[in-house]
């Protein structure tokens, strides 16, 4: 199952954790991870943080004021957060193509606002104020089976049949194959589904893969690689290397 990578915390950053947690069986189809993002000391000066494509949409909670919260994604660039010194977010981070909510409600960029959405995302940040991390995971639980059962999350076969194959796809035409759709079914399904065209999806997809497995797999030659990372991520491999935790 496709697995992305964290988002780029710096080496030389202390006191900020990160940890993620696997959901139970029931939800694996449709979740990634649940996360916890946070300082463990206040900061000498504001924390930048690297946000990569990875085409998943997070629910996102700030524990440190319960009326902030989101639908945030990112596209096919990374993208610099400034949290500040102090920090404490929880999410959930959803596979690709398996949110089926309004489009209109995904973020892209630093959340600073009240929710003023559908979802019961402040009653939820409520419920969850008080407890560690682990805990939380029961109650962010219930509340994917309650969008689940509403029909704002739901399995995506073309998007999980992709993520199963990535290792054997080479182009769009390859996503079409496995898929058993044609171009243009192709195209329409993971626009409606994930907001992306087949050939940003792949983009996205290969460097995301190119953290785990030899770029060759995945790229013609190492300046194609070279350029594809360094045009979504900002950074070259070398340089990406050294200065992010991965």
């Amino acid at each position: 199952m496709y697995k992305p990578v964290k988002d780029g915390i710096d080496k030389s950053a202390k006191f900020v954790s990160y940890i993620e947690e696997q959901p139970q069986d029931h939800l694996r189809e449709l979740v990634h991870c649940y996360w916890e993002l946070k300082t463990t000391n206040p900061l000498p000066e504001d924390f930048r943080y690297h946000v990569l494509p990875d085409a998943c949409v997070n629910i996102l909670l700030n524990q440190m004021d319960r009326d902030v919260a989101a639908i945030t994604a990112i596209h096919t660039t990374a993208t610099v957060l400034n949290l500040g010194k102090s920090f404490h977010y929880i999410g959930v981070q959803l596979l690709p193509g398996v949110w089926r909510g309004n489009p209109a409600e995904i973020r892209n960029d630093y959340v600073a606002e009240s929710y003023t959405g559908t979802l019961s995302l402040n009653d939820l940040n409520q419920e969850l104020a008080g407890l560690d991390f682990f805990a939380q995971q029961s109650p962010l639980s219930n509340f994917l089976e309650k969008l689940q059962h509403e029909g704002l999350i739901a399995a995506n076969e073309v998007t999980a049949e992709i993520l199963r194959s990535i290792d054997a796809i080479r182009s769009v035409a390859d996503m079409a194959t496995v898929t058993k759709l044609s171009s243009r079914q192709l195209q329409r399904i993971l626009k409606e589904t994930t907001g992306f065209s087949p050939h940003d999806f792949l983009k996205v997809l290969r460097v995301q893969q190119s953290f785990k497995q030899d770029y060759l797999t995945y790229y013609a030659d190492q300046s194609h690689f070279i350029h594809s990372f360094r045009k979504i991520t900002g950074y070259t491999p070398t340089k990406y290397a050294k200065k992010f935790d991965v």
